[in-house]
């Protein structure tokens, strides 16, 4: 984690902790005494890759930097009903104040890495991998995408600002996809920084038109069906990088990647993901 991503996380947790408490937890301040000492232990309820311990981590030190934290289980590591991933010790007032961002984070992060790494592992020998998109939670990008990466995705540009991406909308408001093609490339060219462009194709004609312009870097084949898709590839003819999405799911990402894609991006890595379920247990320290 670089500087700019520790600000950007400690930035984000302190917002998150104010949404919580408020001017204060009140149930631990009325239930329990300033300086009781505890430990708790996080559970894990449900099979999957865990996900978020860095970020869980730096939730604890962030509340109170005298917490001892032991962690058991690694990022991306595959883990069952039962496992213990980490131990935290110390004030008990702090421990609470901490537990929900940590569960939250861990648990959304984990669900998203457990979904990715069974769609890499349905891809497995196909030569495909699979891509995320901008389909997340609004301030949780960030978590959401590294996630991806932990279950053993890549991830798709993180915003509007890293890459060129001609879509749909794009193409009908430019007046064509031959001329939004043509007014990216010259945009490019004022720019300072290298920067791809990704064109959003929605039928074989249209791929011919980009094809027959050129200057891009990568082509998606945007609700295509597996045989349409295989189509496609033979017309790029490796041009292009070539990207598949739009109705993918579990159940057929295999069919779409043995149709020749390099990539199938899907946004329900991140818009839909069930939680993977874990708790944070306590016990009274003498």
């Amino acid at each position: 984690m670089n500087q700019e991503e520790k600000e950007r996380l400690r930035a984000f947790i302190a917002a998150s902790l104010q949404e919580d408490i408020g001017e204060g937890d009140h149930t631990s301040l009325s239930t329990i005494p300033i300086g009781k000492l505890g430990e708790a232990q996080l559970i894990i309820k449900e099979q999957g890759i865990l996900a978020g311990m860095e970020e869980a981590t730096a939730v604890f030190n962030q509340v109170d930097e005298t917490l001892e934290i032991q962690t058991f289980i690694g990022e991306g590591q595959q883990v069952g009903i039962g496992d213990i991933a980490l131990l935290v010790k110390g004030s008990i007032h702090s421990i609470l104040l901490a537990e929900r961002l940590v569960l939250n984070i861990l648990q959304r992060m984990s669900g998203i890495a457990t979904v990715t790494h069974r769609i890499v592992d349905a891809l497995a020998g196909t030569g495909t991998r699979v891509l995320d998109t901008r389909k997340t939670t609004p301030l949780l990008r960030f978590l959401e995408k590294k996630a991806v990466s932990i279950g053993g995705g890549v991830n798709h540009r993180f915003g509007l600002y890293d890459m060129i991406l001609i879509k749909d909308n794009h193409v009908d408001y430019a007046g064509g996809i031959k001329e939004a093609v043509k007014k990216a490339n010259r945009y490019r060219e004022t720019l300072n920084k290298p920067m791809a462009i990704e064109v959003e194709v929605r039928n074989l004609d249209e791929l011919r038109q980009v094809l027959d312009v050129g200057g891009v870097e990568r082509i998606m084949l945007d609700n295509f069906n597996p045989s349409l898709v295989r189509d496609a590839v033979k017309l790029i003819n490796g041009q292009c990088v070539t990207e598949a999405s739009g109705g993918i799911t579990e159940g057929n990402a295999r069919e779409y990647a043995e149709a020749g894609v390099d990539y199938i991006s899907m946004g329900t890595l991140t818009h839909s993901v069930k939680s993977l379920d874990m708790s944070l247990k306590a016990k009274l320290l003498d």
